[in-house]
């Protein structure tokens, strides 16, 4: 088997003076598909928000409609980026209610610390967290975006009850009452 092996070097974006954020912005609104989110389409670049700085990315499905709010950080997660990323994602859902729409929040480094505070909104605000690494291999870089925490996929009401039910009849609340609770209920005289 003769296959060419090439060793790749990992290093932060942040520290380096040709690939900055706007660099990955770039590559993110060319093509959404790098990060693993389905086939998605750039609404928006660098939006502004009411008095609240400008979102990254808007991107979005054209089959679901769904809407992702997208902030990047180069380095490692701070407080400041997560409460960015979840003050966009309210913003946009009250804008545009029309849509379902999930928070996204990109970065080179999400340290344990700042995967639990992350963590804890899982569940109640539509959350997703994309580690994102960049690679040197020889002349070339390539960024890795890999999901370490998902959006929760909540299940319909009654979704996972059983299509046939037990009949509750007469007989059956007579088991688990009284008889003069079920004449009382169904307003003829106890036995």
């Amino acid at each position: 088997m003769n296959r060419k092996y090439t060793l790749h070097e990992r290093f932060l974006l942040k520290s380096h003076p040709e690939f900055t954020e706007k660099w990955v912005q770039y590559l993110i609104a060319n093509d959404p598909s790098i990060l693993n989110l389905g086939d998605l389409v750039m609404r928006d670049r660098e939006r502004k928000q009411p008095r609240a700085g400008r979102l990254d990315l808007l991107l979005q499905d054209p089959e679901t409609k769904r809407r992702y709010e997208v902030e990047l950080q180069l380095g490692e997660t701070d407080e400041a980026h997560i409460i960015r990323t979840i003050e966009y994602w309210d913003f946009e859902r009250k804008r545009y209610p029309q849509y379902d729409h999930c928070a996204v929040l990109i970065a080179e480094d999400i340290t344990s610390r700042f995967l639990n505070v992350i963590s804890l909104f899982h569940g109640t605000i539509p959350l997703i967290a994309i580690q994102m690494q960049a690679l040197r291999m020889g002349d070339s870089v390539t960024l890795v975006f890999t999901k370490v925490l998902d959006d929760l996929d909540r299940g319909y009401i009654d979704e996972d009850e059983d299509a046939e039910s037990a009949p509750t009849d007469r007989c059956y609340w007579e088991k688990r009452g009284s008889r003069a609770t079920v004449a009382l209920a169904s307003g003829s005289d106890a036995e």
